[in-house]
């Protein structure tokens, strides 16, 4: 079959993405497709924002973080008249499929999309928050954990040396897979995720015996959407029972830039070739993702309606090392 592919990215941009545009670039000019590039995510599509890709196009972007194709949220695509619009440059541009990287609200625009207009689209999974369903890990996830990552040990220095109570607030509004990897991996007293109820009187005896124990320093990560509130909401309650000087620090868009990891880089390689091989399939409609090392398609509907599960172990680990 012949195909014109058009890729673009969408949402919150996630590191590993310029690595996926380039799988999905080369691996569909290796197959003799043509390909474009659509700039600012569905939006670029309603105002006809296209530029026609060559191999050259994705050269020597494997290791920068963000997105060259600029990634937006677009209003004008919610509705009817917008996705009409979207239409009639694909048309236009004799674009037959489109490969979509973003999260979870990509995926809920390419699925009305699809379904309403026939248009060929398939999903790649982009965003640090490793939130969706139907992969194991998602695009940028081992990238922000490990700039997390990095920031909390550097904070656990001077938490150490002022013998300090630190809260610290990593991204997370509706899922704590980001706080409970770097919880784990910081060596954290605590982890505050949306996924399970916070026990603000049991965190406070937790630390007092941490005190009496001797330990001149604890650290609670706190993902931004526990219900029991922000790092600061959470520092204060804590303060009230345990009567400690506290430190708050909020990592916010920190986790998402830099240099993509080996991992984020292999992990966009790997799907943005598995995209095009569907094409050459004519496999449409779904998610393309990887579980147990292998390739898999998701439903659109089914990565977001569907609740990706923490790792229960994960927090059995934490509260054990933290004693």
């Amino acid at each position: 079959m012949t195909a014109k592919i058009g890729v673009l990215t969408s949402g919150g941009d996630a590191p590993g993405m310029n690595a996926a545009i380039r799988s999905v670039v080369r691996t569909a000019l290796h197959n003799g497709f043509g390909v474009v590039g659509i700039r600012d995510g569905y939006n670029g599509l309603v105002v006809n924002e296209i530029e026609k890709f060559h191999r050259g196009s994705v050269a020597n972007i494997i290791q920068r973080g963000g997105t060259i194709l600029g990634t937006a949220r677009s209003k004008d695509f919610e509705t009817d008249e917008g996705m009409e619009k979207a239409k009639k440059v694909l048309d236009e541009h004799n674009i037959s499929v489109l490969v979509v990287i973003g999260g979870d609200g990509t995926m809920r625009g390419a699925k009305e999309f699809s379904e309403k207009h026939g248009v060929h689209i398939l999903g790649l999974p982009g965003t640090i928050d490793n939130d969706l369903y139907g992969t194991d890990y998602t695009i940028g996830f081992d990238t922000a954990i490990n700039n997390a990552l990095e920031a909390i040990d550097r904070i656990r220095d001077t938490a150490a040396s002022l013998e300090r109570l630190f809260f610290i607030e990593v991204m997370g509004r509706l899922s704590g897979f980001i706080g409970l990897a770097v919880g784990l991996a910081g060596g954290a007293e605590d982890v505050m995720i949306p996924e399970t109820p916070t026990d603000i009187n049991a965190l406070a005896k937790k630390i007092n015996e941490s005190i009496k124990r001797g330990k001149k320093s604890n650290i609670v990560i706190v993902s931004e959407g526990d219900e029991a509130g922000n790092a600061f909401e959470i520092a204060e309650k804590i303060k009230c029972l345990v009567h400690e000087d506290y430190r708050v620090a909020v990592l916010g868009y920190i986790q998402r830039g830099g240099t993509p990891t080996a991992n984020d880089r292999i992990l966009a390689s790997k799907l943005g070739f598995a995209a095009v091989e569907a094409v050459k399939k004519e496999i449409y409609g779904c998610m393309v993702g990887e579980i147990n090392q292998k390739i898999v398609y998701t439903p659109f509907a089914e990565t977001y309606e569907k609740k990706k599960k923490i790792d229960p172990t994960f927090i059995k680990i934490i509260e054990v090392l933290a004693t």
